[in-house]
């Protein structure tokens, strides 16, 4: 990916949707996207995610540190990102939100283990729950380093939610169904628990994604 005019609408536009489906309050979350040359664009610091445009996106380099030309601060979780980044060569964005339901999750330490539908066990298969740090401090991209290698979405502990992804579109979409397969596990204790599948079905539908589905990424019933 280059740093397009392009791309960085696309980082806005993502923006916009996280926060229209109410995933942070005020200036809450952030994104960024490893270009070709090895450096990265991200979201700004201080500016609420639904209302950014295009001149507001910095670049920064592997480190964090701000190029020439940025018109604002980078955000201050970049420290988490360069984590993720280090981590995974396959992965080239990633997305921090407190998506509502996922947020509940992380803050009442309860990670997201249940198998109970077919596109949340295919794509996701859990989502666990790292321990938690001080946000934007090194501590914290200690925390969640252990988890990447393999899974694509992770739970913050009293924090919120990070994904990622080989593209921006597929960081994002984690995103969408970490909060999704959240919602349902939260609202199915309240009417009585979900029927889980069973090891046969879980195996058939992890089998049907190897057959059908081109899903790039790590995945916790694949990568063991």
């Amino acid at each position: 990916m280059k740093d397009t005019a392009e791309l960085r609408q696309a980082i806005c536009d993502i923006g916009r949707r996280a926060w229209d489906k109410g995933m942070g309050a005020a200036n809450d979350g952030n994104i960024s996207v490893l270009l070709d040359d090895d450096t990265l664009l991200c979201t700004p610091t201080g500016v609420s995610k639904g209302f950014m445009t295009p001149d507001m996106i910095c670049r920064i380099d592997r480190r964090g540190e701000p190029l020439p030309g940025n018109s604002t601060r980078p955000s201050t979780e970049t420290r988490m990102h360069l984590c993720v980044y280090q981590s995974r060569e396959d992965v080239r964005a990633v997305v921090h939100a407190h998506p509502l339901y996922a947020t509940v999750h992380a803050i009442c330490g309860k990670p997201l283990v249940q198998q109970i539908m077919p596109e949340s066990t295919m794509f996701l298969g859990e989502v666990p729950l790292s321990p938690y740090a001080l946000p934007s401090s090194e501590a914290l991209a200690d925390a969640i380093r252990p988890y990447f290698a393999r899974h694509d979405a992770i739970l913050l502990e009293n924090h919120g939610a990070l994904s990622c992804g080989h593209d921006l579109q597929s960081a994002w979409f984690k995103m969408e169904a970490l909060d999704y397969y959240a919602k349902v596990v939260y609202l199915a204790a309240n009417y009585g628990g979900a029927r889980e599948f069973d090891q046969n079905q879980i195996d058939k539908l992890i089998a049907l994604r190897r057959e059908r589905f081109d899903a790039p990424g790590r995945h916790p019933f694949i990568d063991r």
